[in-house]
């Protein structure tokens, strides 16, 4: 991912937040090498870091001398800077994890519940937050990011059927999730979480161009392309499993018929034959998992597709073998460094670092500086998170 400051004065808050973003990618780091990468002055940069200093953000330290001259002193992301808590709300229950500035899970909670109502699940969230928020009573409590299965604003999909949470239309997100926790909201896509989860904390890392196959309850997925979510016009980018794929298939809650997560979901795995295990169920969908995969690469010409979810890791790993034998596209190249697919080593917490990390990076957000800006304004909103 590239890093450009600016030099226009209105862009004061957002150069802040592309050198703590640069701090935390590649820490520890000197100031000259900072104002390198995000093309800004030496000057710009020390002034930024000695605020980011000052409030407990990044940390400078200073090796003993070698030889000759003395060492620069580097930066890094402070770890008890600042912690955050990572929501997942599906039909299955409700997930939440604590993490630190870096990344790091410091505790994690799990409440078994099927399709909860809105009321009641925002009773458990605020609890489960506030029991997270207990295993570091002294630190700052930075915000909340909140995943749920999608697509949002859509009048036939959002909320309908089982692999939605049917019966949350309507609901001010934002604004219950601020009620309940007292700290800064943010919500978004599961898919579009986990993706974020994936570039931070995962195999995401190391590719500049990816796209993220998201195996929930439904069927989504995520493109990320130069390190950035692509979001579409609404933000619904990547509802693959709402592509017809068997014609005259089986009905969708929808309208369509034939839906690809009507195949390829936890939902249907659910809806197996009695007896048929993991593997077995995969070689029976498998035609459709393949053609999923020549789908998502033709229209995305990505390096790779990294395959996660809340899966169990068996079934994650079944799914894998059963796209060894894929047909033509534009993936199907000789000179690939990469698999045309590979598991996630994030794991099923994905979601819940990237959740997390949609909050820390709303608070932080160059968009609108609310880092820096007064405290009663900080806290003041809640809103929907973009997955940056």
């Amino acid at each position: 991912m590239t890093l450009r400051g600016t030099n226009q004065e209105s862009g004061r808050h957002f150069n802040r937040r592309i050198v703590l973003e640069a701090i935390r990618l590649n820490g520890p780091i000197t100031r000259g090498r900072i104002a390198e990468q995000v093309h800004l002055t030496v000057q710009t940069v020390s002034t930024i870091i000695r605020e980011l200093e000052q409030q407990g953000f990044v940390l400078s330290v200073r090796e003993e001398p070698k030889g000759r001259g003395i060492p620069p002193a580097t930066l890094r992301i402070n770890p008890e800077g600042g912690y955050a808590v990572g929501l997942h709300v599906t039909p299955l229950g409700t997930e939440a994890a604590l993490t630190s500035l870096g990344g790091d899970i410091v505790g994690s909670l799990r409440r078994e519940s099927s399709n909860i109502a809105p009321d009641e699940a925002f009773g458990v969230i605020g609890d489960m937050v506030r029991e997270l928020a207990a295993l570091r009573p002294k630190g700052r409590m930075l915000g909340v990011g909140l995943a749920l299965p999608g697509p949002f604003d859509v009048e036939s999909m959002s909320f309908v059927g089982p692999t939605t949470m049917a019966g949350w239309a309507n609901v001010r997100l934002g604004e219950r999730l601020a009620e309940a926790t007292g700290l800064p909201a943010f919500f978004e896509a599961d898919m579009a979480a986990a993706a974020l989860g994936e570039r931070l904390y995962g195999l995401g890392a190391a590719f500049t161009d990816f796209y993220y196959l998201y195996f929930g309850v439904g069927l989504g997925g995520a493109m990320v392309h130069g390190g950035v979510t692509l979001r579409g016009a609404w933000g619904n980018a990547g509802e693959i499993g709402h592509i017809p794929i068997v014609l005259d298939g089986e009905p969708c809650p929808c309208g369509n018929r034939g839906c690809l997560e009507r195949y390829l979901s936890l939902e249907a795995y659910g809806r197996r034959a009695e007896g048929v295990d993991e593997r077995g169920w995969v070689k029976s969908v498998a035609p459709v998992l393949r053609g999923a995969v020549t789908t998502i690469e033709n229209l995305f010409d990505p390096e790779t597709i990294i395959l996660g979810g809340i899966a169990s890791p068996a079934l994650i790993a079944a799914l894998e073998e059963g796209c060894l034998s894929l047909g033509n596209s534009v993936s199907a190249r000789k000179d690939r460094t990469a698999p045309r697919v590979i598991v996630s080593n994030a794991g099923q917490v994905a979601v819940l670092r990237g959740a997390a990390a949609l909050a820390t990076a709303g608070v932080l957000s160059p968009q609108s500086g609310q880092m820096f800006a007064p405290e009663v304004e900080r806290y003041g909103g809640s809103q929907k998170g973009m997955a940056a």
